[in-house]
Parts: C-alpha cells; sequence; structure tokens
C-alpha cells in the first residue's frame, strides 16, 4: 500500500490530491481522511441554521464536511481540485442538494469572489507545502461575502516540522487569514490529547456587515 506522503513527495504541490485519490481508487493506497463523519471539531462548532444561505466547502474530499453544513440548512458548494474526488463525493452522496464541483483554491472561478454567507476551510490549506501556502491562505478569504463568515479549522504547530503533509498551522498563518476586508471573531487553541498534535485551530473570521453568526 503506497504512502500517503510518498505520493505527496513525489508529485506537485496541489496535483498529488488527484494522485493519491486515483491510487486510493485502485486499491494502491489510502486516504487518510477518508472517514465516514464530519471533522469533530466541525460537528462541535455552533453552527447557525441555514436558511439557504450560501456555503462554500474548501476541499471537500468525500463530501463529509459538505453533508453536514448542507444538513443546515445551506444551499451548499462544495469543490476539491481532484476530480476523482468530486465523483467519489457524489458517488457516496446520491440524491444530495449539494454541488460538487471540480475547482483550485489558487485559480477558483471569478464568479466565486464575496459569493458565499458561509465559508469552511478545514485541514486543506495544512496539506499544502509553505512556498504556496501564504497564496491559498490570501484566497480563502475572497470567498466571504458582506456579513458572512470564515470557519478554519486546523493542526496547530509549535516548530514547523520537514515531515509532512501536514505541515500544522503556526499562529501566525491563521492570523493571516484576516485580509481582504476580514477580521477576526475568535482564534480558539483546541487540546486535542488523542492526536500527536499539540492542539487544533478553530478560528472564526467575518467581512463587515450582518455576521450569519447573529442570525440563528
Amino acid at each position: 500500500m503506497t504512502d500517503y506522503r510518498r505520493i505527496a513527495a513525489e508529485g506537485t504541490p496541489t496535483g498529488w490530491f488527484e494522485t493519491l485519490y486515483a491510487e486510493a481508487g485502485a486499491g494502491r493506497a489510502e486516504v487518510p481522511w477518508d472517514v465516514p463523519e464530519a471533522s469533530a471539531h466541525l460537528r462541535a462548532y455552533p453552527l447557525p441554521p441555514g436558511e439557504g444561505r450560501r456555503a462554500l466547502i474548501v476541499g471537500c474530499g468525500n463530501g463529509r464536511d459538505a453533508e453536514h453544513v448542507a444538513a443546515a440548512g445551506y444551499a451548499t458548494t462544495a469543490f476539491d481540485i481532484s476530480p476523482t474526488a468530486i465523483e467519489l463525493a457524489r458517488s457516496r452522496h446520491p440524491g444530495s442538494p449539494v454541488g460538487y464541483v471540480v475547482a483550485d483554491l489558487l485559480d477558483p472561478p471569478p464568479a466565486w469572489r464575496h459569493g458565499f454567507d458561509l465559508v469552511l476551510e478545514s485541514n486543506n490549506v495544512q496539506a499544502l507545502p509553505e512556498r504556496i501556502r501564504a497564496r491559498a491562505i490570501a484566497t480563502v478569504g475572497t470567498f466571504v461575502a458582506p456579513g458572512g463568515t470564515l470557519l478554519v479549522l486546523a493542526a496547530a504547530a509549535v516548530a514547523r516540522s520537514g515531515d509532512g503533509p501536514p505541515w500544522p498551522l503556526h499562529r501566525a498563518e491563521i492570523d493571516a487569514f484576516a485580509v481582504d476586508g476580514l477580521r477576526a471573531v475568535s482564534v480558539e487553541h483546541v487540546a486535542t490529547p488523542e492526536t500527536t498534535f499539540p492542539g487544533r485551530w478553530r478560528a472564526v473570521f467575518t467581512r463587515s456587515g450582518h455576521d450569519v453568526r447573529k442570525s440563528a
């Protein structure tokens, strides 16, 4: 069974995701984040009712987080750079209201700019090498509509490690999501004794206007 880190090391900074999903589909690799439930830290977040507001899920993988957000009443779009991942999400969730699409975080559709009331970035940026990470972080915030919310979930780092992915995020990288008019509402460092990481970040940002969290 091919290790995902070997696939990442041998591939391009974002192209290795498609290789991993294709290899997993052929039974030659495992996707470590391919689990049946939405992220525990997303499930623990007090997500307000969507009431038809638009949500965007960054790097959706098998769709578990997207389905969780859609179940809360959001008109949800979920994207991944890997066509095989999108095919997997659609097959796992037949009849889902989620719009699963292939897209690149580093070159997103222009129509998505300021287009979503809720944006979820969960554990994707941490899988990108440092040389493109700042660009990815800056792009995530551009999806948030006036009054919208960005929720960032990521492993927390104490010191930069060369053994990745993932490469857990430092506090300065979390703070860097507050660009393009976004401001931090809260940044929490959550202990995770069940993992090898020193903790996790749960950060909430908003753009000026009516905050979706206050509409619940």
